[in-house]
């Protein structure tokens, strides 16, 4: 219930209007009344309530007097005016404080109930309009970190995002970003793959490194990038990088390699990016665990290249899903735009390890050493033609080996299933849903896929061909040709009209006439 004041100097209306108006049925309760403005003040700090019935013209402090101090101490309170005739125009002084309801006195209790409706309506109206953005404040503040995350990720890889974007981005961010110098960190968990590692390695490297202005994560979550403000000086970030291996390597006895790009201003973060990435395929020289930086890259000239941009996710996408065709022609792509740029063969060889360096992550562990040793065989090969048939060879096993244990572990869920319609074919209930969700607790989209892939039937089909294979056999054992009966028995749910249609389009008969084909 809504708390009422009411305020009047004089004794008859005050009294009137106490007991003419149905406060219940309003939705409120009279929790007091006040003579003056002074008086009524101290009703409102001790009483609270929400809604303030007052005259205009009183002794000591007015109505217009008491609007403004309440106003000032509890904003919240809502008024209803009551003035004379002559006292209007004054009265309207009050809607500065918010002040919208006002009733000419005489008035009766319809008007004061009618007016006191309209306010609870509006406020009612308010408080849904500050929940539900109170609501989309929390949801906005929720996905601010993958939203970050995005926007990096967007950034380094999309070439049409330039200076508006990042001023839409810092009035999201509320955060500094155009001109601003910053660096690149590229970090890779050596010998793994699983997102965990890359999760706490975010939350350690923003604990103990200064200046992270925000990461995501990259290459099927393979690698960790941290964008970062420029230190000038960078003895500081490597003692922090050094730091934060110490800490990784404690908790997960995982080395952790780091590639630092050059200092840059934000617009220039895609060329940063290509920087830091091409400073990590140099792990393979100066060995996993290390801290590369530009001093140990030797690069075959001062200059900047460009033209070669290797889409890593979508390369290791191509191979994780076993896409043999799709592998070969994206390697003879890259290696036609190689051809096409004629870069020194020093830039080229480290393109092509970057390449490779992709493809060896993506072998498990105890898998690795045979195509790691393989690196001799890449650094004598002296031709482009010599480099493509390398890395085509090279991914047309590594895709093949997926393909196959893809298969082998959609065959394995496959069988599971046909296991369970062999335990339950007999429950009419029985559905693909309901196998993904109570039996395998996987998607049901999915199941039915790979059950189609590997069977070449969709699942209902399969079910009711196998459940008329029982059927025939019953007949067949029995002689017993009791549609009804039989539709009940074989996972029909007692439907014998549809167990006959599906028998007939599976055999090409009647049950009947399938008995007495068997006499």
């Amino acid at each position: 219930m809504y708390k009422v004041l009411l305020v009047d100097d004089e004794r008859m209306i005050l009294e009137g209007i106490s007991s003419v108006v149905d406060w219940q049925a309003s939705g409120t309760e009279l929790v007091g009344t006040a003579r003056n403005g002074l008086e009524a003040y101290e009703r409102i700090a001790e009483k609270r309530p929400d809604i303030v019935i007052s005259d205009i013209s009183m002794p000591g402090l007015d109505g217009i007097g008491l609007v403004a101090k309440t106003y000032e101490q509890f904003p919240d309170v809502r008024f209803i005016m009551l003035s004379g005739y002559k006292d209007f125009d004054y009265a309207r002084r009050a809607m500065q404080y918010g002040v919208k309801h006002y009733l000419v006195k005489p008035c009766n209790e319809q008007q004061i109930e009618a007016a006191i409706a309209e306010l609870l309506s509006e406020r009612a109206a308010e408080q849904e309009r500050e929940l539900f953005v109170s609501r989309m404040r929390e949801q906005f503040s929720r996905m601010l970190p993958q939203v970050k995350e995005q926007f990096l990720k967007e950034f380094i890889s999309n070439k049409m995002y330039g200076s508006r974007d990042l001023a839409y981005y810092e009035r999201l961010f509320h955060m500094q970003l155009s001109n601003r110098s910053v660096r690149l960190v590229l970090l890779r968990a050596e010998n793994s793959d699983e997102y965990e590692h890359l999760f706490a390695l975010k939350n350690i490297a923003e604990d103990v490194l200064e200046g992270v202005l925000m990461g995501t994560t990259i290459q099927l979550h393979d690698e960790l990038l941290l964008l970062m403000d420029d230190p000038g000086e960078v003895t500081g970030l490597m003692e922090g990088l050094n730091q934060v291996k110490d800490i990784f390597a404690g908790f997960y006895k995982l080395e952790l390699t780091a590639a630092v790009s050059e200092a840059g201003r934000m617009e220039e973060l895609r060329r940063l990016y290509r920087n830091a990435r091409q400073y990590m395929t140099q792990r393979f020289y100066v060995g996993g665990g290390s801290l590369i930086t530009r001093q140990d890259v030797a690069l075959s000239d001062g200059r900047e290249h460009s033209g070669f941009e290797l889409d890593e996710e979508q390369f290791t996408m191509m191979i994780r899903s076993g896409q043999v065709q799709e592998v070969e022609a994206e390697i003879a792509g890259l290696f036609a735009t190689l051809g096409e740029l004629r870069h020194d063969i020093a830039v080229t060889r480290s393109y092509v390890l970057q390449l490779y360096a992709v493809m060896l992550r993506l072998y498990p562990e105890d898998e690795r050493s045979t195509p790691t040793a393989r690196l001799a065989e890449l650094s004598r090969l002296d031709t482009l033609t010599g480099l493509h048939d390398f890395i085509r060879q090279a991914a047309v096993e590594l895709t093949g080996g997926y393909y196959r244990s893809n298969m082998n572990r959609q065959s394995s869920v496959v069988n599971k299933m046909l296991r369970i319609i062999e335990e339950n074919y007999v429950n009419a209930e029985l559905s693909l849903n309901g196998v993904a969700n109570q039996m395998l607790y996987m998607n049901p989209d999915y199941l039915g896929k790979i059950f189609k892939k590997v069977t070449g039937d969709n699942f209902s089909h399969y079910v009711n061909r196998y459940r008329i294979e029982r059927a025939m056999e019953h007949i067949r054992r029995s002689g017993d040709v009791k549609v009804f009966e039989l539709a009940e028995l074989f996972g029909f749910g007692g439907n014998s009209q549809y167990f006959s249609q599906v028998f007939k389009k599976v055999t090409g008969m009647t049950p009947t006439e399938y008995r007495r084909c068997g006499e």
